[in-house]
């Protein structure tokens, strides 16, 4: 079951707002920059850069995925490993707001997110 319009509307405002403080400076975002995409009741952050042997071409890489269960009231945070799939995110497995995850993404406690 998807979001709301109203709910969809003011996690795509709380994302944009996240990406902005951490976006990279305008002269670069064509080769370095941050998306987002919301499907169904989940919200992925990615990576979007040049790819190494095309630079013409762009790719995305992961940086998060966190699902909303409506029935907890909480957001599932998973990171992707190597083996392209996604997984738990150990130190804190869930989450009560968006503005909490982003605290989380933040401190990277095992550098899963950011590197």
């Amino acid at each position: 079951m998807a979001f709301s319009e109203i709910e969809h509307k003011r996690y795509e405002k709380a994302v944009e707002k996240y990406l902005d403080s951490c976006r990279p400076p305008v002269e670069i975002r064509n080769e370095l920059d941050f998306g987002f995409r919301i499907q169904d009741q989940a919200i992925e952050i990615f990576e979007i850069r040049s790819k190494w042997n095309d630079p013409s071409e762009k790719m995305e890489s992961s940086v998060v995925k966190a699902k909303y269960y409506k029935s907890r009231d909480e957001w599932k945070v998973y990171w992707m490993k190597s083996d392209l799939k996604w997984h738990s995110y150990e130190p804190v497995p869930e989450v009560k707001t968006l503005e909490v995850l982003f605290e989380v993404l933040e401190a990277d406690t095992y550098g899963c997110f950011w590197g």
